[in-house]
């Protein structure tokens, strides 16, 4: 990154002071992701049912788990999981549904035709309902639920892209690179695709965070990562049963975690739009 861009995302970034916290706290949740098993206090497995349901304390900060498990190392441990689960389907969808979009709102025909049949047929189905067949009948990994959460990701993009590609396909700038001799594909690398990836990175901020609830969501119900795996969803779940019980810390933590990282993501889509954007460059 040269000095002009580096300037140009520290003005973004000093613009809006909404946009610099939504991206130190995504900050904070990467260095969590990378560095959060040599931050946890306690093997994050490790149980003890002398120190079961344990409210928070000096020992244990967000208090124990009725395993006697310490609540704030799974909570750190876990966070590598969920955004890699989050970053790889999003990935996933992203590569697929561009790819079919441009070609789609490009090229159009019957290629355009398959292409839309496909986001229609996906969006036909409520979502959530969709991820969990999919993950029923391959079977809840990581993998699987990585799959099942782009797939269901992929009409969002294959919409933006079809709809950014039809409209210009015929600008000026596209004419312009026709007329030098550039071939379609590369026009489409070059030219299109670079212009229609603002609108697309707020696509892509909402959905890392929908990929992290719709992960949280299949661990909740059963269907996602398996216990005694540290993730925020089968952390909520297991300590959903104590709310009642005045064990209020067990779900309270992981959901808080949980609510701070969608948050977190919601925030960040108009200050990377804004950061992409060549027209802000100006």
């Amino acid at each position: 990154m040269n000095s002009a861009s580096l300037a140009h995302v520290r003005y973004v970034l000093a613009e809006n002071p909404v946009t610099l916290g939504a991206f130190l706290l995504f900050s904070f949740f990467v260095f969590v992701a990378l560095f959060g098993a040599w931050l946890a206090p306690y093997d994050p497995l490790a149980t003890n049912t002398a120190v079961a349901l344990k409210a928070p304390s000096a020992a244990h900060w967000f208090g124990t788990d009725a395993l006697g498990r310490d609540i704030l190392s799974r909570i750190l441990v876990a966070t590598r999981l969920d955004f890699g689960i989050a970053i790889s389907a999003v990935a996933l969808s992203f590569v697929i549904g561009i790819a079919l979009g441009l070609a789609a709102g490009y090229f159009g025909g019957w290629w355009d035709r398959i292409v839309v049949r496909l986001a229609d047929t996906i969006m036909a189905f409520p979502l959530f309902v969709l991820a969990m067949g999919i993950v029923a009948a391959l079977g809840n990994t990581v993998a699987n639920i990585v799959y099942a959460t782009a797939i269901i990701n992929l009409p969002f993009y294959i919409r933006v892209a079809r709809a950014e590609a039809n409209v210009r396909r015929d600008a000026g700038f596209i004419e312009a690179a026709r007329l030098a001799g550039n071939g379609e594909w590369r026009i489409l690398s070059h030219h299109i695709f670079p212009n229609i990836l603002p609108p697309v990175m707020v696509q892509v901020s909402l959905n890392m965070g929908w990929a992290i609830l719709n992960a949280a969501g299949l661990s909740f119900i059963g269907l996602g990562v398996r216990p005694p795996t540290p993730e925020w969803g089968i952390m909520v779940a297991e300590g959903a049963t104590y709310i009642v019980s005045g064990e209020w810390w067990v779900a309270l933590f992981p959901g808080l975690t949980l609510m701070l990282a969608v948050f977190c993501f919601n925030l960040l889509g108009d200050g990377l739009r804004d950061i992409i954007d060549p027209r802000r460059r100006t």
